[in-house]
């Protein structure tokens, strides 16, 4: 059985700005996250993430499955920080179109992040 996919997001503190880890650091575009597929390579992530504590708040890995070929947060709620403030289709990030934005816009289902469960429970 292989692993669960996950992402690493957490918020920028000096913008605010919902982040995703990449490959060249904190990306704000999701579409530049790294998809982990291997647990101990994702929690290792996750604890260095941990120790950024004057740059990030609240790191935490996120749940991904593949929707119409595209690694997408199973999280409704991981779904609208990934694609950007949602209150008008002209503002945020899914602005920028293209086939992640239609795979996040398509993608159903409110199962929560395990990742953000352990979080919530920690406080």
């Amino acid at each position: 059985m292989s692993a669960q996919l996950k992402a690493l997001t957490a918020n920028d503190l000096a913008s605010g700005e919902v982040v995703f880890l990449s490959d060249a650091g904190w990306a704000s575009s999701y579409g530049q996250a790294v998809i982990f597929d291997d647990d101990a390579a994702a929690q290792t992530a996750l604890d260095t993430a941990r120790s950024a504590v004057n740059v990030l708040a609240d790191p935490y890995l996120i749940d991904v499955a593949a929707v119409d070929g595209f690694p997408v947060p199973t999280s409704y709620r991981e779904r609208i920080r990934a694609l950007g403030p949602t209150i008008h289709p002209d503002m945020g990030k899914q602005v920028e179109g293209g086939a992640l934005i239609g795979a996040l816009q398509a993608a159903r289902g409110a199962a929560r992040s395990s990742g953000r469960l352990g979080l919530i429970r920690k406080r």
